[in-house]
């Protein structure tokens, strides 16, 4: 990869302002100062520095993020957004999939544009498992109806998913699908309403729960790979 490229990915300056650098002889590749930005390097071998300081190259860096409300899950926004509560200067980092504004819980932050994919892919049926509490009771009628899975407004069905009551207005709910505000149209569907939504896992990586709303930290190796298995 060029020099700049590498540089300008971990968020370091723009093309411009690593070649101000490079002239300025501030950027040294395994100790030796390099003038030219577009000379070639292999970041995972090549030690990369700027004023003395080395760089450690991250191609993807990954995020458990426990999204507070009233926060919106996007890149960009007029109003506060979830790319906005990391601390990270790598380009490109993207909340896999959304939570809406009033809902919690864990949501993944990466760069990986493939991983990304592969979770959100309708074909792969990734579990996604939530904390619902409802506004009335919920009865065993309607738990047999998300079961077997129910027709919502606009004439959509949903897939089978699993619920397990644990009060009587609060459950737990694993989804395998990713339709728009899906578990509120289910519950407007049983003539009630969500007063409050947590998402707690998806797939394998489990929310931190000692992560306060708003709190993140890396991913482990294993929770990496536990989203690629």
């Amino acid at each position: 990869m060029r020099l700049d490229k590498v540089i300008a990915d971990m968020g370091i300056g723009t093309r411009n302002e690593i070649r101000k650098a490079c002239r300025a002889l501030r950027i040294a590749v395994n100790g030796e100062t390099v003038k030219d930005p577009s000379v070639h390097v292999d970041p995972e071998t090549d030690l990369i520095s700027i004023d003395g300081e080395p760089i450690q190259y991250q191609k993807y860096v990954y995020f458990m993020l426990n999204k507070p409300k009233g926060v919106i899950s996007s890149t960009s926004d007029r109003e506060p957004t979830v790319i906005e509560l990391i601390d990270c200067t790598v380009k490109g980092l993207y909340p896999v999939g959304r939570l809406d504004r009033d809902t919690e819980g864990l949501l993944l932050i990466t760069n990986d544009g493939p991983l990304g994919h592969q979770l959100l892919s309708p074909r792969h049926h990734v579990e996604k498992e939530y904390l619902v509490t409802a506004r009335d009771a919920i009865r065993e009628a309607d738990c047999a109806k998300i079961r077997t899975g129910m027709k919502i407004d606009k004439g959509e069905v949903t897939l089978p998913a699993e619920i397990a009551l644990i009060g009587d207005r609060e459950c737990r709910l694993i989804l395998r699908e990713g339709k728009y505000h899906e578990i509120k149209r289910m519950f407007a569907a049983l003539h009630n309403e969500v007063i409050a939504l947590k998402r707690i896992r998806m797939k394998d990586l489990v929310l931190d729960e000692t992560l306060k709303p708003g709190e993140y930290r890396a991913l482990t190796e294993e929770e990496i790979a536990s989203l690629y298995d």
